[in-house]
């Protein structure tokens, strides 16, 4: 009796060890189901899913939850669907300029880099900001000097070109108030939790369309547009970054469920739907607690998003 009742609990033990949970954004906005095509629509599901299997294999196999985070982003800045890396907007110059920022539930540690145009992948700089210097964020020519001694991949600007988004810049600059929401809320997002417990989230965007004077969003901003702590969840937001940065979304949403003891749904529409709204925001968040519970929280028409739990098939979502 006592050999099956230790053999109950350590089952119990090893099942707990081995949830893990990604959840995943490709950018908030006005997304209505009558201006996309059935071919477009499909293309978003089928690179998001790719992107949350690409975490995915990670976590299953005992992979770290940074890990997972920087693998699935690094999937979605390659592709010119999403505003970040290669589908990044144009700013009011003609140029690209990406901002991004990793973070590590366990210890608190964080990355960022901001303003940077030749990295072929923000996401992986803001790691090594994280893992490799003793600073948080690096802007601009020092962060590319920065990527460069690290030995990632650099790239000639022309590399982020895309039609579309070089013609959304020409349409805006021609009536400034003519402005798509999806220009201006495109980012993208990772949230994982793994089998150790250990939490980490994850933003890479390339910002606002027509941006000027060096602007720079919620994107690489720690809890603005990413947070992760282990004792309460972790955070990505896609919106209008000045209002995100204000109200420090991310954080604000760990603050709710450590101090006001709400749940992480809760925490998120409290923060999305009353906060940020009030204030006049638009956006949304994906999140995962310490315990694998997910909330995909946002105020506006859509969020490209999915998400995947140990035991159970990935599921992708555009619309409200």
């Amino acid at each position: 009796m006592r050999y099956l009742l230790w053999t109950i609990l350590f089952c119990g033990v090893v099942f707990a060890q081995e949830k893990y949970v990604l959840v995943v954004h490709g950018g908030a906005g006005t997304i209505l189901k009558k201006n996309m095509t059935a071919e477009k629509e499909q293309q978003y599901h089928q690179k998001l899913a790719e992107a949350i299997a690409v975490g995915e294999a990670i976590l299953k196999n005992g992979g770290k939850s940074v890990d997972a985070v920087e693998a699935t982003i690094k999937i979605l800045e390659d592709s010119p669907l999403f505003n970040a890396g290669k589908g990044a907007v144009f700013t009011n110059s003609g140029t690209n300029e990406m901002d991004a920022s990793i973070m590590d539930g366990s210890d608190l540690n964080a990355g960022a880099v901001a303003s940077v145009k030749n990295i072929k992948n923000p996401i992986s700089a803001a790691r090594k900001v994280m893992e490799r210097s003793p600073h948080v964020l690096l802007t601009g020519e020092g962060a590319q000097q920065f990527a460069q001694e690290m030995g990632l991949e650099i790239v000639d600007p022309k590399y982020f070109y895309t039609e579309s988004r070089w013609k959304s810049l020409q349409k805006i600059k021609k009536n400034e108030k003519n402005v798509n929401e999806n220009d201006k809320h495109g980012t993208v997002g990772v949230a994982a939790l793994d089998i150790h417990g250990n939490l980490a989230a994850g933003t890479s965007t390339g910002g606002m369309t027509n941006k000027r004077y060096g602007r720079v969003g919620d994107s690489p901003i720690i809890g603005a547009g990413t947070y992760a702590n282990n004792n309460t969840c972790a955070v990505s937001a896609t919106g209008h970054g000045e209002y995100f940065i204000r109200l420090a979304v991310t954080h604000s949403i760990s603050i709710l469920m450590e101090y006001g003891n709400l749940s992480l749904q809760q925490a998120a529409e409290k923060v999305i739907h009353q906060k940020l709204t009030k204030l006049g925001g638009t956006g949304g968040i994906v999140s995962v607690d310490k315990d694998g519970n997910i909330a995909m929280v946002f105020n506006t028409e859509g969020m490209y998003r999915g998400h995947v739990k140990s035991g159970e098939k990935i599921q992708t979502f555009i619309y409200k």
